[in-house]
């Protein structure tokens, strides 16, 4: 659940020397969010197939409920924020070496789209690359309107979400029923070779594939929203920037975590915790990063983290690839071992993230940029 990602700004981010390190932070901690909440998927006696059989992400413990409340939806929601900065990035980009707009981005967001196709075949089911890919060329098309016609396509878009979510969220209410425990679904997950896990995501891959389909609204209003964020000076280090994201905090953080906590004593309530709610909360997710950013002393974490957000692509790539191996039957089953145990996921979640602040670190010191980018690169010369 690009995840990232970080993948459009990746496809097409600023020179390294007019980089801007908050908006590397940010990606490399969108990665790791994102994990948060996968990393549960991967665990679950169900792997990833769990939503579609009505089991929470997080299941019922303590420790989920934590992650529940910390990542649920919001990375995913930084992500996608993100992901319409890399486009305004690239947009603004074009215009001032005046060249035609969309242009050769259609490319970009085509080969984007086979990375996620790919991805989501032989890796994992709620890839986001492939969502992203079709928003952004929507969005592309609307950044060559006038503001006001974005403006009015960006709540549009909000409006027509909160539309869905209330008749989604209305019709699991009416019909829910306790999720029962599949035993081929477990087996394939617990036991079955790799090459059964593709055969089952093809087989059920619109049911997969649901989560970018509904929730495409809410992908054209997050996309323009990183648009009007980068465009207001939001990620700068001026005094402006500082401001708005001091409001970003306070509104975010101080709505949005005690709406979040509320909603879940509510399951009925997932969708709007998932959809409406961990947005809000995003926002401030934004705000606090940019605050660390500006008062803590860099050092190896925080270069770590700018690392990942610069091989943001890569890094999504990696930590399904490095869940599955260490979870799924073809790999090393644990999740078949240790899944019920507490301790499984957050351990599991911590040994990942330092592989890929280490790895992208240790990767940057030899190479300019992540190994899929560098793929992109090439290929779309």
């Amino acid at each position: 659940m690009q995840t990232s990602t970080a993948a459009a700004p990746v496809a097409g981010q600023a020179p390294a020397s007019k980089r801007q390190p908050l908006l590397d932070v940010l990606r490399g901690v969108a990665i790791l969010g994102t994990l948060g909440t996968n990393v549960w998927l991967f665990a679950g006696a169900h792997g990833e197939a769990g939503p579609l059989l009505g089991f929470a992400i997080a299941g019922d413990s303590a420790f989920g409920a934590v992650f529940q409340l910390l990542a649920n939806g919001k990375f995913l929601s930084m992500l996608t924020v993100l992901f319409g900065v890399g486009l305004a990035i690239q947009y603004r980009s074009a215009e001032k070496r005046g060249r035609r707009w969309p242009g050769r981005y259609h490319w970009r967001a085509l080969f984007l789209f086979a990375e996620g196709t790919i991805h989501f075949v032989l890796l994992f089911a709620w890839d986001v690359l492939m969502g992203y890919a079709v928003t952004a060329i929507t969005v592309a098309w609307l950044l060559k309107r006038s503001e006001r016609a974005q403006k009015a396509a960006m709540w549009t878009a909000a409006s027509l979400h909160l539309a869905v979510v209330g008749l989604v969220t209305a019709a699991t209410t009416v019909g829910g029923l306790d999720p029962e425990p599949d035993p081929e679904v477990q087996a394939i997950y617990a036991s079955g070779t790799w090459w059964e896990q593709v055969q089952f995501r093809l087989d059920n891959a619109l049911a997969f594939r649901i989560e970018p389909i509904i929730t495409f609204p809410l992908l054209v209003f997050l996309f323009l929203l990183g648009v009007k964020l980068f465009r207001s000076g939001a990620f700068k280090t001026d005094d402006r920037g500082r401001r708005i994201r001091a409001r970003l905090m306070g509104w975010g953080l101080g709505l949005g975590l005690p709406l979040n906590t509320a909603a879940l004593f509510f399951p009925e309530a997932f969708y709007l915790e998932r959809y409406v709610i961990a947005p809000v909360v995003m926002l401030g997710y934004i705000g606090l990063v940019g605050f660390l950013v500006e008062r803590v002393r860099r050092g190896p974490v925080m270069a770590s983290l700018e690392s990942l957000g610069r091989t943001a692509l890569s890094g999504y790539i990696l930590q399904n690839l490095l869940a599955s191996i260490a979870c799924y039957g073809w790999g090393l089953g644990l999740a078949a071992k240790f899944g019920g145990d507490a301790w499984f996921v957050p351990v599991l979640w911590l040994a990942i993230s330092a592989v890929l602040l280490v790895g992208a670190n240790l990767w940057l010191r030899r190479f300019s940029t992540g190994p899929a980018e560098m793929l992109q690169k090439t290929i779309l010369k």
